[in-house]
């Protein structure tokens, strides 16, 4: 047979042995004494000598007697292979294994590889040997496969339950339960029983010498020897879902009587047979309830379950239009009937409105009017709101399938998923047809991919590693096309991976090619990916969206002219003097030239001139002649000859509903203050030449370039307007004018000729002219990118106008410094008696524990980091990098998603910060975690002493029931804020915790 790595186990300083011969005869003792350093000496009971590999044989010795009492001394010879047994501490009876060598005076014989094992008491004496074989001894022998007698000390992490049992240990072991150790030890590690009672040993298998080699105690309970032995596809000591606990084999439940738990030849099938014992002992009620809490596919089930029930427990009970569905259940009615419309979100999730409308059975009929009720013979939007609501039913599982990559210990991942549960504003917003579900559940995808992506960073280039990329990809790609919030998680991705590939930079093993290869990963799934999907949903909006709508105007001439259902088809070709006309800005974002009766309150307040994005008759604008050029022909004359209008040609443009002229003088305009004011001024027969502009044409989008004279055409001819006194251009940017000019869009004459601003370019839309012909739609096309971008900086500016209005109080809207410590809710709508009200407000205790955590973690934070500058070591390495790394995830998400909220201006609710609130209840949890539940940091200080003690079970368990009762208890008086306020409010006492609470007003 092979050679065998051949080892021994030191004795004591002290120990005597005593040796016998093959033939039973006793020789003289021999005193023998290793001379160790302080080191070796400490660790005397674990010290092995590993010597150069070689065969020997263990056999039987007879049993003989010493002065102080039995000594059992086995000769054995086979093909041995060691292992290392695990550091022990307390009172311990020691095994003397001393290996000879070619010691010729311990009178080992020919053999010089025979072994001697003695067994000690506490004392040092020599315990009697049983009559059986060494096989048959070491099964039955008073002590555990740790050398230490099982009723003197306490099991080290002995699972309890089947599930796992990571965090649950059993105390005092029984005899018998060391037994089964014991063999259970031998039989792992390569030692198995033959036929004759003898051991013979055989090979170690990869997990034994992996576990042998890598693992500073041998912990049957061990997470790590669980998941191998998973991974493996083997079952568990006890059975397929993990180690059981282990009771009394000799006169406990479960055994033989004999010290020996029952097997039979079935047990000792597939690779790990010899773990495998037929029976595993009773486990009591307790017992199983926490294997299956231990389970993490019961966990995900479970919390499942409990997020379908109460997302979708009496959903329906209100039939009436309840807050924004009144906005985005019209939205989805526009996809049903493909009429054009504009949001200032992007499509999908409005597109999903429209596919769960669709699912419902709704034909897009209904206005969706606010607090209108719905048609009393129809359920769909019950069924509407149960189709967004499984994206809030996904958060729950997604939050606790998350929390397996943080690190942390089951109670802290269990009080995640009770918060992402039990808050009631989270509950209350998917409950109704939003976009706050969906915008949610790609949030949590979004960080589940993440941290699944960051398990994998020591296997790159793997399935799993491009599988949890790419799928981090999409999730951003969706949460960015639901809402731009999600911008903000794209960017905690984005600082991930910069920090990612900078220590990858540092990292001089790492070839350059796979540098390059970690660069185009990021690229394809994090940039790429993301891009197409955003890019992917607008053009499906397009694609749907293929009729004239209530939002045609946000959009370019030409994006129109291909919408079903518009009046472009009538629109004449070429424009002339005399044509009623509409101005289009090409800029992205631009709008129709406007002008109404309202006055500037500054400058020279003379009638008011805008750019607006909806269609009505104050956009148009009648082509005239100047003042002292030949006047237009009565309208009735057919017989005149039209003048075309031409590039170069000078004109008045009139405001048909008004007859006010189009004007500019040297006064600074309203809010761009460095060009000049554009007003209406005059009539049909009062003005001047401050009425005068120039047409200068860029381009035609059908002809190119043009030569001056060439007739100036509807929709595809890009033109300037040149003032001809001031030599100023007619410019509409994205600058909005306060409230008193109905946030619409500034139009100013700029100072400065730059001919490649678009903002400056106008095109003629809409041109009503009885006596020309009308032209070719066929040569009406637009591209989709400019369509792609125009209605993106269209969206941008819409948003940026949604600021709060001085003049008006909004008792629904919010500061961003109220939300952390939820200082105010929200009423979702009716608040009669006879009304079934809902109030968007957060479990206090998530609220309010998540933003003190915020200050703990940094606080710990800047403490650790002081400390560790004195050269103090509070946490191992691992330690801090998993604190540090959760902190950043928890912190930087806060922070990426709640800063915008501050420095912007517009106006904001209680509702957008629902998003920011998911980092901070991972920060939350992260802190209970460090501080009461984590093995290695939840430790206090002795007193009188500078050692730290970790945690009872007990302390950890109450301080888990504690935060766990608080969450349920504060969601459960709160639920009817969410799930519906039936009767009078002030009926329910107790509910407003802040007198900023508007619950009772």
């Amino acid at each position: 047979m092979p050679p065998r790595a051949h080892l021994h186990r030191t004795a004591s300083s002290s120990s005597i042995s005593s040796i016998h011969s093959a033939d039973g005869s006793s020789s003289a003792n021999t005193t023998h004494q290793r001379r160790r350093d302080p080191q070796q000496q400490q660790q005397q009971h674990t010290a092995y000598d590993i010597e150069e590999p070689s065969d020997y044989t263990r056999k039987s010795a007879p049993r003989v007697s010493s002065s102080s009492s039995l000594r059992n001394n086995y000769h054995t010879h086979a093909n041995h292979q060691a292992f290392s047994s695990p550091p022990r501490t307390g009172p311990r009876r020691s095994l003397d294994r001393d290996d000879q060598g070619d010691d010729s005076a311990n009178n080992l014989g020919s053999n010089p590889y025979k072994v001697k094992r003695n067994y000690r008491d506490e004392s040092g004496d020599i315990l009697p040997s049983p009559a059986t074989s060494p096989a048959a001894a070491y099964r039955s022998n008073p002590f555990d496969s740790w050398g230490a007698p099982a009723s003197t000390h306490t099991s080290p992490r002995i699972p309890t339950s089947p599930g796992g049992g990571f965090g649950a240990y059993s105390g005092t072991r029984q005899t018998s339960a060391t037994h089964q150790h014991s063999k259970l030890a031998s039989s792992f590690f390569g030692n198995e029983d033959d036929d004759e009672g003898d051991f013979e040993e055989t090979p170690l298998n990869d997990d034994a010498e992996a576990f042998r080699n890598g693992s500073r105690a041998f912990t049957l309970g061990s997470s790590k020897m669980e998941e191998k032995m998973r991974a493996n596809g083997a079952k568990s000591v006890y059975g397929r879902a993990g180690l059981a606990p282990i009771e009394s084999a000799a006169n406990g439940k479960g055994g033989n009587g004999t010290g020996v738990m029952a097997t039979n030849d079935a047990a000792a099938k597939g690779k790990y047979a010899s773990l495998l014992p037929e029976q595993a002992p009773p486990q009591s009620p307790l017992d199983r309830i926490s294997a299956l809490f231990d389970n993490e596919h019961f966990c995900t089930a479970m919390y499942f379950v409990l997020s379908l029930i109460t997302r979708l427990y009496r959903i329906g009970k209100s039939s009436t239009v309840i807050w924004d569905e009144a906005h985005f259940g019209k939205f989805g009615s526009h996809y049903l009937k493909h009429e054009f419309y504009f949001d200032v979100h992007p499509p999908l999730g409005k597109m999903l409105v429209g596919l769960a409308g669709a699912m419902s059975g709704y034909n897009g009929s209904f206005e969706f009017k606010s607090g209108e009720s719905y048609p009393e013979k129809s359920q769909y939007y019950v069924g509407m709101r149960i189709i967004l609501a499984l994206f809030g039913v996904v958060m729950v599982p997604v939050a606790w399938r998350s929390s397996s990559a943080l690190g942390w210990n089951k109670r802290s991942r269990h009080l995640l998923a009770l918060m992402v549960l039990c808050d009631n504003a989270w509950l209350v917003i998917s409950r109704f047809i939003l976009l706050d579900s969906m915008l949610l559940c790609f949030t949590f995808t979004t960080v589940h991919g993440l941290l699944m992506f960051h398990q994998q960073q020591n296997r790159p280039f793997t399935q799993k590693w491009w599988f949890w990329l790419t799928f981090t990809g999409l999730s951003i790609g969706c949460v960015m096309s639901v809402k731009w919030v999600g911008f903000f998680v794209m960017a905690l991705v984005g600082i991930y991976t910069i920090e990612d590939l900078w220590d990858k930079f540092g990292d001089l093993k790492m070839p350059v090619r796979t540098y390059a290869r970690h660069w185009c990963a990021r690229g394809l799934c994090l940039i790429a990916i993301p891009a197409a999907v955003y890019l992917l949903s607008f053009k499906l909006h397009f694609l749907i969206l293929s009729g004239s709508g209530p939002g045609d105007a946000q959009m370019s001439s030409l994006f129109q002219a291909h919408l079903r259902g518009n009046d472009f088809a009538q629109n004449p070709l070429e424009a002339a003097f005399g044509s009623k006309v509409t101005f289009k800005n090409m800029g992205y974002g631009g709008g129709l030239l406007h002008s109404h009766i309202q006055t500037y309150p500054v400058g020279s307040q003379q009638q008011q001139v805008t750019c607006y994005h909806y269609k009505d008759t104050n956009n148009d604008f009648i082509i005239t002649p100047r003042w002292e050029d030949k006047p237009l022909p009565p309208a009735e004359d057919t017989t005149t000859p039209l003048r075309m209008l031409t590039n170069g040609d000078t004109v008045r443009l009139v405001h048909a509903a008004t007859g006010r002229n189009l004007h500019s003088h040297k006064v600074a305009a309203p809010v761009t203050k460095e060009n000049y004011e554009v007003s209406a001024y005059g009539n049909a027969t009062i003005g001047d030449s401050n009425d005068y502009w120039v047409v200068e044409v860029v381009d035609d989008m059908h002809l190119g370039k043009v030569a001056p004279g060439t007739t100036i055409r509807s929709l595809t001819t890009r033109m300037r307007f040149r003032h001809q006194n001031l030599g100023c251009y007619l410019r509409a940017a994205n600058a909005v004018l306060p409230q008193w000019g109905w946030k619409q869009v500034e139009v100013s004459c700029d100072k400065e000729n730059n001919p490649r601003d678009d903002h400056t370019y106008w095109n003629i839309e809409s041109h009503w002219n009885s006596r020309l012909p009308s032209g070719n739609t066929k040569l009406y096309r637009s591209p989709f990118l400019r369509d792609f971008i125009h209605l993106n900086v269209a969206m941008m500016t819409s948003n940026n106008a949604l600021i709060p209005d001085a003049d008006k109080e909004d008792i629904l809207a919010s500061k961003p410094y109220d939300w952390p410590f939820l200082w105010n809710g929200l009423r979702m709508n009716s608040w009669a008696d006879n009304a079934t009200s809902y109030y968007l407000i957060g479990n206090p205790v998530i609220w309010w524990g998540s933003s003190i955590s915020i200050l703990v973690f940094l606080g710990t934070l800047l403490w650790y980091l002081a400390r560790m500058q004195r050269r103090y070591a509070d946490l191992s390495p691992s330690d801090f990098n998993q604190f540090v790394f959760v902190g950043k995830i928890g912190f930087l998400g806060w922070f990426f998603h709640y800063l915008p909220f501050l420095i912007m201006a517009r106006v904001c609710y209680i509702h957008h910060y629902l998003p920011t609130l998911y980092f901070a209840t991972i920060l939350y949890a992260h802190v209970l975690d460090h501080f009461f539940f984590n093995a290695s940091t939840a430790r206090y200080k002795v007193p009188g002493s500078s050692q730290r003690r970790p945690l009872s079970e007990r302390t950890k368990n109450v301080v888990f029931l504690i935060a766990a009762l608080a969450i349920v208890g504060t969601f459960a008086w709160f639920h009817k804020t969410a799930l519906g306020i039936d009767g009078p409010v002030w009926k329910y006492k107790g509910r407003r915790w802040r007198k900023s609470w508007n619950i009772y007003d």
